[in-house]
């Protein structure tokens, strides 16, 4: 009988946080390969503090992180990086640096400490570039971007590095729905075009449901409930997640979940 392919990245009864106690206890999850995978839950709930774990920026309490079936802890950073990237949520970049000088940043895993660039560093620095739809603005300061266009230029950074695997600490944040929906349709068009794996924290539920092949519900120091977004996104789900009355019905445009709180009675 053939082995069943397992997914790359992966949890076992793992516990994360920042001190003794930790704030998800004995989780074990799955990340679908090739899908978008969405993590949601109530602010504090620790949604920020896996994603973290998962790119091995911090260490677990207990448990283990598997990345191609091996503990994650037993590999090497820069091993890692050439496998999964992450960006973290409001990541800062130096005064007057360009999107082609941020995207190079990327490069770090596939080369020595301070070795100049190579032409196939320039060439992936350009597909990234071009990929994140940044190609024209590549000579220009971060600071002269909008919103979307910084955000696009941190992904072209991410995209850099060459993994398989994009971890997005709440990509979306601070943009408005214009530039939200930039965003969030260049993440669908690198899972489809490409085949990333792409796992995001996202707060609106609606996102989560338009642009997510697998949700995964945090609340209550653990893993409350993981599946398709179809499947998932009840009413009772947001109840007992976030603690809101809400009701759920088929968007009128694709029949994707609809969430619409429902304000309490004055």
């Amino acid at each position: 009988m053939a082995d069943v392919q397992q997914d790359r990245l992966q949890a076992a009864t793992l516990s994360v946080g920042y001190g003794v106690a930790p704030v998800l206890d004995q989780v074990s999850l799955a990340i679908p390969d090739g899908k978008i995978t969405a993590l949601i839950g109530a602010n504090g709930s620790g949604k920020s503090t896996l994603l973290r774990t998962l790119a091995q920026v911090l260490d677990p309490i207990a448990g283990t992180v598997l990345l191609d079936g091996r503990d994650i802890a037993q590999s090497p950073r820069k091993a890692v990086a050439r496998i999964v990237a992450l960006l973290p949520q409001n990541p800062i970049a130096p005064d007057g640096l360009t999107v082609r000088q941020l995207c190079r940043f990327g490069r770090y895993p596939h080369k020595p400490l301070l070795a100049r660039s190579s032409a196939h560093d320039e060439a992936v620095v350009n597909q990234a570039l071009s990929s994140a739809g940044l190609s024209d603005l590549a000579n220009q300061p971060l600071h002269r971007l909008s919103g979307g266009q910084r955000q696009r230029a941190w992904i072209a950074m991410a995209l850099a590095q060459e993994t398989p695997i994009l971890l997005l600490d709440e990509p979306t944040t601070y943009l408005d729905i214009a530039h939200q929906m930039e965003v969030l349709q260049l993440l669908r068009q690198l899972n489809r075009d490409q085949g990333r794996t792409v796992v995001m924290v996202v707060h609106d539920l609606n996102h989560a449901a338009q642009f997510a092949h697998h949700i995964i519900a945090v609340a209550d120091g653990g893993i409350h409930a993981a599946g398709h977004p179809q499947d998932l996104l009840t009413a009772e789900l947001i109840q007992t997640v976030f603690g809101v009355a809400a009701m759920v019905v088929p968007h009128p445009a694709d029949g994707t979940p609809l969430c619409l709180p429902l304000a309490a009675a004055s």
